[in-house]
């Protein structure tokens, strides 16, 4: 496979990491992960945005060109004979070579990897979902970045090792509906829909905005706040949300059964979603 690491389209086997790149050392980085659709970024611009502010606030020195990122991908694509596929992105900045145990300093030669993998198709299945023991961490600043931090996550998943298909749910440290593991997570109950607000400490998904675009845009009422267990489970219709699986029906969240793939709402969104991945580069033109 080949990938990009720093300006160059090497094959995977042939890139490396300095030891002393501070993404390594103290996990000072941040990536995106997006799909496209036969050659098409699917909301590439938001992806990119949301990459920059992360960048910004790691204080990681290196300004995002679209255009650029765009090429690269393009190149990408032929290089690994994939023009004609769904491939998944995976962009990853970390802040480069720093001095060991000095965490203030300059980050101005950031790495920055580059690769892209097949994506399995989407069937459309319904899942099935637990709610976590384990609670949701705080994010590490203001604001829950993409980040290199992801042991809350990965432990997350250890929970449910027994049933790798399964996704979790977290709720946070207040008992509050927090997000899946790898998703962001909606229910329905008499025709609204709700969905955690991002002062819970969750990441504002980029298919998560997208599906408040189209909910906005379909004219079914959409609520964001604090939200108990209790009234997840009350739901009619659970969904979950991510830029690689799209949007997944739930069928189950612990032993308590929803409409899954007959919910009226997750159709709708789900139709949408199909209408517009080949389309849009920016949630902005929904």
């Amino acid at each position: 496979m080949y990938i990009y690491c720093n300006s160059k389209f090497i094959k995977d086997t042939e890139a490396t990491i300095s030891p002393f790149d501070h993404g390594f050392l103290y996990g000072l980085g941040a990536f995106e992960t997006f799909k496209m659709y036969r050659a098409f970024p699917f909301l590439l611009h938001d992806h990119l945005t949301r990459l920059q502010h992360a960048l910004d606030e790691l204080e990681i020195s290196y300004r995002i060109d679209t255009e650029y990122v765009y090429e690269m991908l393009q190149k990408l694509l032929r290089l690994n004979h994939l023009e004609e596929e769904d491939v998944t992105v995976r962009l990853n900045i970390s802040a480069g070579n720093g001095e060991v145990g000095k965490l203030l300093q300059p980050y101005n030669h950031p790495t920055v990897l580059c690769f892209l993998r097949k994506a399995p198709p989407i069937r459309n299945a319904e899942k099935s979902t637990a709610i976590l023991q384990l609670r949701r961490n705080t994010p590490e600043g203001t604001h829950r970045l993409k980040s290199h931090h992801y042991l809350n996550n990965i432990l997350g998943k250890r929970e449910l090792r027994e049933s790798p298909d399964m996704e979790g749910i977290f709720l946070t440290e207040q008992g509050y509906v927090a997000e899946g593991i790898v998703s962001n997570i909606f229910w329905v109950k008499e025709g609204i829909v709700y969905t955690p607000s991002v002062e819970t400490g969750i990441l504002n998904g980029i298919t998560r905005q997208f599906v408040i675009k189209c909910l906005d845009k379909l004219g079914i009422p959409i609520r964001e706040g604090f939200y108990s267990k209790k009234e997840l489970l009350d739901a009619t219709e659970v969904m979950i949300t991510n830029s690689s699986q799209e949007v997944v029906p739930v069928k189950k969240v612990d032993e308590y059964v929803f409409e899954g793939n007959n919910g009226i709402i997750v159709q709708k969104i789900s139709e949408l979603y199909c209408h517009y991945r080949s389309k849009l580069l920016s949630i902005d033109q929904l």
